[in-house]
C-alpha cells in the first residue's frame, strides 16, 4: 500500500524523517553520520529512519517530499516563471553535486520514459546529464525515440566524454538518433553546409519537435566543460565572455539578464535556433557553486520550462 505523505501534511518531524531516509539510503551514510549531519542523537536518527520505512517512504528510491525543498520549488517557479521545478535535498558537499543531481535526474527521466507521454525525447550533453544516464536503471521502452539536440564532436572530431545518447540506449532499448557533427562549426559557411547534409536536417527537426528535452547548463568560467573538452577554442570562448556571456544551453550563450549573446561563436552553433528551445517542454538539470550565475541567466531568458536542481543551488538562486 502506498503510504507516501502528502505534500501539504509535512511538519518539522516529518521533514527530518524523510531527510534522514534520503541521507541513509540515497547517500549511503551510516546512522551515526546521519545523526551528525542532522544534529540529532544517534537514537533519534535510528528512529527517524525506522519511521520512514514504516510509512512506506522507502522503496527503490525515497519517495517523500521535504517541506523546505517544496517551498524552494514554489519560490523558484514564481521567480523565473517555471512550469515545473524539482529540488533535491543535498547529499554531497562537492562543488558540482553530481550524486544529488544524478539521483533526482535519473528518477525524473525514468518516469518520463515509462509514462508513455513522450514519443520523442531530446537530450543535450554534459557531465550532469551523463551522470543521470549512468544512474538510470535498466528499463525497456522500445517505442520511445531518443534524439541528440546538438553535435557531440570536438573541434578535432573526437567524441565528448560526456555523451548521453549512447549510454541511454544501453539502458532503455530505445531507438536513438544522433547528430554526427561538432558542437560548433568552424565557420558560419560550414554550419550551413553541415546542416544541409542528408540525414542531418531530419534529426534537427526531430529534436525541435520532441515534446520533452533534457538539457544541461554550461558555465563560461575557466573550467567550463565545452572549453576543457575541446568543443571550442579558448580565444572564441573568451570573446563570448567579454561580450557578457555567463551561461550556455544547447550552444547558445546568454547574459546575466537572459539576453542571447551574439558573437561569431553563437552564429556557428549546430543545434536548433534559440527561439525553438522554448516551444516545447525543455527541462534543465543543473546545480553547483559555479552554475548559479549561469542558471540564473539561462532561466531569465524565459526559454526553459523546468528546472531540476539541488537544495543548496536553489537557495542561492532565490537569494
Amino acid at each position: 500500500m502506498d503510504m507516501a505523505v502528502a505534500r501539504g501534511a509535512f511538519d518539522d518531524e516529518a521533514d527530518l524523517c524523510v531527510r534522514a531516509a534520503w541521507l541513509h539510503y540515497g547517500a549511503g551514510l551510516t546512522q551515526g553520520e546521519v545523526a551528525a549531519r542532522l544534529g540529532v542523537p544517534n537514537v533519534k536518527a535510528h528512529r527517524l529512519i525506522a519511521r520512514a520505512n514504516k510509512l512506506g517512504l522507502v522503496r527503490i528510491s525515497i519517495d517523500g517530499p521535504i517541506a523546505a525543498c517544496v517551498a524552494l520549488e514554489e519560490r523558484l517557479s514564481a521567480k523565473f516563471g517555471l512550469g515545473f521545478c524539482q529540488v533535491a535535498p543535498d547529499l554531497d558537499d562537492e562543488p558540482l553535486p553530481l550524486r544529488t543531481l544524478s539521483l533526482i535526474g535519473s528518477r525524473y527521466l525514468s518516469n518520463a520514459l515509462l509514462s508513455g507521454e513522450h514519443a520523442v525525447i531530446g537530450f543535450g550533453h554534459g557531465r550532469t546529464l551523463a551522470a543521470c544516464a549512468a544512474a538510470l536503471p535498466r528499463i525497456s521502452v522500445p517505442g520511445v525515440k531518443l534524439v541528440s539536440l546538438l553535435g557531440g564532436l570536438t573541434r578535432r572530431f573526437s567524441t565528448t566524454p560526456f555523451d548521453v545518447i549512447h549510454r541511454l540506449v544501453e539502458r532503455t532499448n530505445a531507438e536513438a538518433y544522433v547528430l554526427p557533427l561538432p558542437f560548433y562549426a568552424n565557420t558560419i559557411e560550414d554550419r550551413a553546409v553541415l546542416l544541409d547534409q542528408r540525414g542531418v536536417r531530419p534529426v534537427v527537426e526531430m529534436g525541435i519537435g520532441a515534446t520533452l528535452r533534457l538539457v544541461g547548463i554550461g558555465t563560461m568560467e575557466a573550467d567550463a566543460s565545452m572549453l576543457q573538452t575541446g568543443m571550442v577554442e579558448r580565444e572564441e570562448f573568451e570573446e563570448a565572455r567579454r561580450a557578457g556571456g555567463v551561461g550556455e544551453v544547447l550552444g547558445h550563450i546568454f547574459s546575466a539578464r537572459g539576453v542571447r549573446v551574439e558573437t561569431e561563436l553563437s552564429a556557428r552553433t549546430l543545434s536548433m535556433p534559440a527561439e525553438d528551445i522554448g516551444r516545447q517542454r525543455t527541462v534543465a538539470i543543473a546545480g553547483g557553486r559555479s552554475k548559479i550565475e549561469p542558471i540564473r541567466g539561462v532561466l531569465a531568458s524565459g526559454l526553459i520550462h523546468g528546472l531540476i536542481t539541488d537544495e543548496r543551488t536553489a537557495k542561492a538562486l532565490i537569494a
